[in-house]
């Protein structure tokens, strides 16, 4: 199982699709196969679901409850930057495919670089930077 962990909401998360049947549930949530919902985030056609539903089956593969994965996604995903929360997504969905090192996680974002970032109109650079510090 490759986990993924990443900043969500109040801290630092574990993220995971450890078994057949979670990914299956992806995929009927999304009304995608993983690989179709893959594409979608590499050619930016996803959809607000498709984001929040990798955020919330991944944090409950990664071990979150349920109902603990239902409350972050509806309070830490919705009504929040879009840029902020597909970040997590696209690193959560990434993972299932490619895995993670654990050495090198993708680092998290904090909101208030994302809303300083996006005030600046240098969102990309913000990204880019927070991946340089990394060594990604």
């Amino acid at each position: 199982m490759s986990e993924y962990r990443a900043f969500f909401g109040d801290g630092v998360k574990p993220f995971a699709f450890p078994t057949r049947e979670l990914i299956e549930e992806l995929e009927r949530k999304t009304g995608q196969g993983v690989g179709a919902l893959f594409r979608r985030f590499r050619s930016s056609d996803y959809s607000f679901s498709d984001v929040t539903e990798v955020i919330r089956l991944g944090l409950i593969g990664g071990g979150t409850t349920p109902a603990d994965a239902d409350k972050l996604v509806s309070v830490y995903a919705i009504g929040r930057p879009l840029a902020e929360v597909f970040a997590v997504a696209d690193g959560v969905i990434t993972s299932l495919f490619f895995g993670s090192d654990d050495t090198a996680q993708v680092p998290a974002i904090h909101p208030d670089d994302v809303q300083q970032a996006a005030v600046s109109g240098d969102l990309s650079a913000a990204v880019n930077e927070a991946l340089k510090e990394s060594g990604l």
